[in-house]
């Protein structure tokens, strides 16, 4: 409906007053009101002019607390699309202006305390749920405070404090421990763990040194940093966020156009149904019943749960997804992937790291003695497998001793006297040139699944043989065994040989795998499995995966980083965690659920509502009276925005289990999940031990503690 869009949410703060102001003028309706005081026999309570002193009091609240309905009903009826302003307008202005008639022209009971208590009712309605739609939103307000304001600007030695909004790309600036970092950039100077749980949902510090890329507005740990940078105003990460949360908070799901057009459907049902209840009534009763059925009628339609029900649901998944470091660029999609049947993820860079890694050692000797020779040759040399190797030695801690006689052999390996040891690393190239041979199934197996081998020969003798592979990421494996839980399949895509993809395969336990697919013909195998009835996500890097992203029902670009504006996709990760993709999943699905309850609830209820405020059950002694059913909407309003508000208690059970192991805390001040033994700081405060994540959190909970201590 689109005037929820507009006219329909409101300023908190005026409906507060009007609805305070509509309040306390409605005490004196009810006191001096001839209906209450029959009813609770204090008809001596009487004043002069009572009837003109209601009236007036009436006349009040018609114009100051019912303004927002009636403005609401010039807008919709405009736009020729009238809805629940429009229901809302015609039932107080039946109510007021049949009033004034029996007052001044035609006699009978007037509906001065119906029409009071239904605009008060009304009026709190439209209070909390315009206070749930700006809950909602606030991650959005959340994302963009926290930017800092100022930045330590290094201009020809000095430090010099500027606006952020003045810094340009190029520019050197000092990060403190604690502090906020003012722009995306590179780190130039200085070693430190960065936080960065607000911006991409990554609740352990990341480590950054010389040449690692920072976010603005994620928080400094406890080292000096000097960032230079590279991306100012909207070329930033954050700015980016901002955009495609906007975006999509724009965009729409189909179930929110089945709620728009139910809405529609229900003014024209209820204005029907309140004319008919009018004419029936009028010949079986008298005019005042006549409209009290039909004002009632109204009243109960107003389909005011229903134009909350998506919107509210909407606004805090998106909440949910954007914390999580998932970008959602069309909410279509997002509703898609719940009925998914098959992710297709590409595996270099997606499934794997995507860089070279020690895979499998075979040791004839012992191992550590066997890994330092091989390390201690392989130091000189530039080649990516001989990097990997070293690395992996020196991340285990082994000694690498130094080499002497150092020589490249192109094509085969590397030689180098190691101590007493003359030492070979190389190829299998290089065992035949020195004439030797190695029977081991375990290497056969090695050679089999594609892995890079490369053997050890010390002093003329095979010492062992070492294997070195794209690595799997640990999260892969669970990725793929949730989505197997979820009844989903898994699919691999990779350009790699058919031995690489069996192995990685099986490793992983996908149930298939597309193997030497060239990048263009990445789309044309998603389209194969399209053709075949799926309903298929792709997930890949983005950039050569592209055609790929567009072709799938849901493209999905994974560990997207700062790099979010990725056109191709239709929800971005931001971290390179193929579990993600199970989370954006089941939020997907959860969201979903929640949609259709409040629907089902919101249009549910005026099926047996709207009868019984049209009488017909008035025969048994059943009725509706105008603020009876103006408390059943409201109350129906409330209940879907409850149900929407349980959407912020999820978290898929394996994030729960991983988050109770690492016994995360909450920084009472910025609400980020912080583990206490990588907190910046903590303190005591009132027989507990508060943790924060910066020096900034620590210094605003300093100032006001009670504020943030409940």
């Amino acid at each position: 409906m689109s005037s929820h869009g507009h006219g329909h949410v409101h300023n908190v703060e005026e409906l507060k007053r009007r609805f305070w102001f509509s309040l306390l003028l409605t005490i004196p309706v009810l006191l001096f009101s001839e209906t209450i005081q029959t009813w609770f026999g204090f008809e001596w309570l009487t004043i002069p002019f009572q009837k003109d002193v209601l009236t007036l009091l009436s006349l009040m609240i018609y114009f100051y607390g019912g303004w927002p309905f009636l403005k609401g009903l010039v807008n919709e009826v405009k736009v020729r699309q009238p809805g629940m302003m429009t229901l809302i307008g015609v039932a107080i202005s039946v109510a007021m202006f049949y009033s004034l008639g029996t007052v001044y022209i035609f006699g009978g009971r007037d509906f001065y305390w119906e029409l009071a208590t239904l605009i008060d009712v009304m009026l709190l309605g439209h209070w909390v749920e315009a206070k749930s739609l700006i809950g909602a939103s606030m991650a959005l307000e959340e994302l963009i405070r926290i930017m800092p304001t100022t930045a330590h600007l290094v201009k020809n030695g000095e430090i010099i404090d500027v606006p952020v909004a003045q810094l340009k790309k190029g520019d050197v600036v000092l990060v403190r421990p604690g502090e906020k970092i003012p722009s995306d950039g590179v780190v130039v100077e200085g070693e430190s763990s960065v936080n960065e749980a607000l911006l991409t949902g990554e609740s352990k510090p990341v480590s950054k040194a010389v040449g690692d890329r920072v976010v603005g507005g994620a928080v400094n740990g406890e080292g000096m940093l000097k960032v230079l940078v590279e991306r100012v105003g909207e070329e930033t990460y954050l700015s980016q966020v901002v955009r495609l949360v906007k975006q999509a908070q724009e965009s729409r799901y189909k179930t929110q156009d089945l709620a728009n057009r139910a809405a529609a459907l229900l003014f024209y049902v209820a204005l029907t149904v309140g004319i008919i209840a009018f004419v029936v009534w009028s010949f079986l009763a008298s005019s005042d019943t006549a409209l009290e059925r039909s004002v009632t009628v109204l009243v109960i339609a107003c389909p005011h749960a229903l134009g909350l029900a998506i919107p509210l649901v909407v606004a805090i998944s998106t909440s949910i997804t954007a914390k999580s470091g998932i970008l959602i660029r069309d909410k279509r999609a997002f509703e898609k992937i719940k009925d998914v049947d098959i992710v297709v993820f590409d595996k270099t860079g997606t499934l794997t790291i995507g860089e070279f890694g020690v895979a499998d050692i075979v040791a004839y000797i012992p191992e550590e003695k066997l890994l330092s020779l091989a390390a201690a040759v392989e130091l000189n040399s530039e080649h990516v497998i001989a990097k990997a190797l070293v690395e992996y030695v020196r991340n285990l801690g082994i000694v690498i001793p130094q080499v002497k006689e150092f020589r490249s052999l192109p094509g085969r390996g590397a030689y180098g006297k190691v101590g007493e040891n003359e030492v070979y690393v190389g190829s299998v190239t290089l065992l035949s040139d020195l004439g030797l041979t190695v029977n081991d199934l375990r290497v056969e197996e090695m050679q089999r699944q594609g892995k890079t081998v490369v053997f050890v020969v010390v002093d003329g003798k095979v010492a062992g043989a070492i294997s070195l592979a794209d690595m799997i990421r640990a999260e892969s494996y669970e990725a793929v065994r949730e989505l197997k839980k979820r009844g989903v399949k898994v699919y691999m895509l990779t350009g790699d040989s058919e031995e690489v993809a069996g192995w990685v395969a099986k490793e992983l336990g996908v149930d298939s795998y597309f193997a030497r697919v060239l990048p263009d013909e990445k789309a044309e195998k998603i389209n194969l499995l399209k053709n075949e009835g799926y309903s298929v996500a792709m997930v890949g890097d983005g950039v050569n995966d592209a055609p790929a992203l567009v072709t799938a029902d849901v493209g999905i670009a994974i560990g997207a980083g700062t790099d979010v504006a990725i056109e191709s996709a239709d929800i971005i990760l931001v971290r390179n965690d193929p579990r993600d993709v199970v989370k954006a999943m089941d939020i997907s699905r959860k969201t979903y659920a929640k949609m259709v309850q409040n629907l089902w609830w919101a249009a549910g209820y005026n099926t047996v509502t709207i009868p019984l405020a049209a009488g017909v059950l008035a025969g048994y002694g059943i009725s509706l009276p105008p603020a009876v059913g103006a408390i059943i909407m409201s109350l129906s309003t409330v209940i879907v925005a409850l149900n929407s508000q349980t959407l912020r208690k999820y978290e898929p059970e394996w994030v729960k289990i991983e988050m109770e192991k690492k016994r995360l805390v909450t920084d009472p001040v910025c609400g980020m999940k912080i583990d206490p033994d990588t907190a910046y700081s903590k303190v005591e405060y009132g027989g507990r031990v508060i943790y924060f994540c910066s020096r900034t959190c620590e210094e605003e909970f300093k100032k006001k503690p009670k504020k943030y201590v409940k």
